[in-house]
């Protein structure tokens, strides 16, 4: 007789599979591709939010929009597996709610700045010891509408990140039996693995940067704190690049 337990590994697999699995995979490639061109990582730089069609504003911003909406598809997938097959872990476990907005709010903004400062300085040193690409966070034209997309863009991304590597991967792994120890050293390197795309200091920023993450997850079981933080952080860096790089020359 088959068994009526839930198969959490095949459902964790198929939605990493859909979204940020994925996005591992290919950042192992670009990695890849990096290190086997002839100069060094350091002398390489690794360009995001990129203008479609740089010529045609208004496509241009057709194209960042369904960019961003599509990223909130597996989101939508992840909860709603754990409201069809909620096990012991559904959205409450995790603390998608509106239960307690001021301190989702200011502890977010506490993890964005204790994060942010000290994580700009490891991009920097990391680069400087040659193990991480030169990012440039904010590639697009300039339009009236600009801002407003990076700004969705770091939302759209900070959600994303949050609620599955975070939310739904500790409540389906917790299922399985998976100790809390695995499942925070798990999250935190798969976090990593898809950064991998900038280089080496990509990976390890974002390996440290999931380990307290999930250390505050585990702390206050909510979500929307991560959310708030990820969002501050990639915002600092889009709009941040965007209006302070052209007058720089150490970004």
């Amino acid at each position: 007789m088959p068994s009526t337990r839930p198969r959490w590994g095949l459902e964790v697999l198929v939605v990493l599979a859909l979204s940020l699995g994925q996005s591992a995979v290919y950042s192992v490639l670009s990695l890849t591709e990096k290190l086997t061109r002839p100069e060094p990582l350091n002398q390489q730089t690794t360009s995001m939010n990129t203008s479609a069609v740089p010529d045609r504003p208004w496509l241009d911003l057709a194209y960042q929009l369904a960019n961003n909406v599509f990223l909130a598809v597996p989101v939508a997938l992840a909860l709603y597996l754990l409201w069809a097959r909620p096990g012991r872990w559904g959205w409450s476990g995790m603390g998608l709610d509106r239960r307690h907005p001021l301190r989702d709010a200011l502890v977010g903004l506490g993890l964005a700045a204790g994060i942010g400062i000290p994580g700009l300085g490891f991009y920097l040193l990391a680069r400087e010891l040659g193990v991480n690409t030169t990012v440039a966070p904010a590639n697009l034209t300039a339009a009236w509408w600009t801002v407003p997309v990076l700004v969705l863009a770091a939302f759209a991304n900070g959600l994303l990140e949050e609620v599955v590597v975070v939310g739904y991967l500790f409540g389906r792994l917790r299922e399985k039996g998976w100790s809390w120890v695995a499942v925070l050293l798990t999250s935190a390197l798969v976090r990593g693995s898809y950064h991998l795309y900038q280089g080496f200091g990509g990976f390890a920023g974002n390996v440290l940067m999931g380990l307290v993450l999930g250390l505050v997850f585990l702390r206050w079981r909510r979500v929307w704190p991560l959310v708030v933080a990820h969002t501050l952080l990639d915002v600092a860096a889009f709009v941040g690049y965007t209006l302070v790089a052209p007058h720089v020359d150490w970004l």
